[in-house]
């Protein structure tokens, strides 16, 4: 394996990771905006998660 196949390799695998942590978040976002929002019970925002 050549020096720039294994740069090239890592840069992908990195952009992947980072991808997949940046959904990650938006989504625990997400869900927290709609457990904790607007819409939600006044039981469910003073949970734990919610503070």
């Amino acid at each position: 394996m050549t020096v720039g196949k294994l740069l090239s390799g890592t840069a992908v695998g990195l952009l992947f990771v980072g991808i997949l942590v940046l959904f990650t978040d938006v989504d625990v976002a997400m869900v927290r905006w709609f457990n904790c929002g607007p819409w939600s019970s006044e039981v469910s925002r003073q949970e734990f998660e919610c503070s």
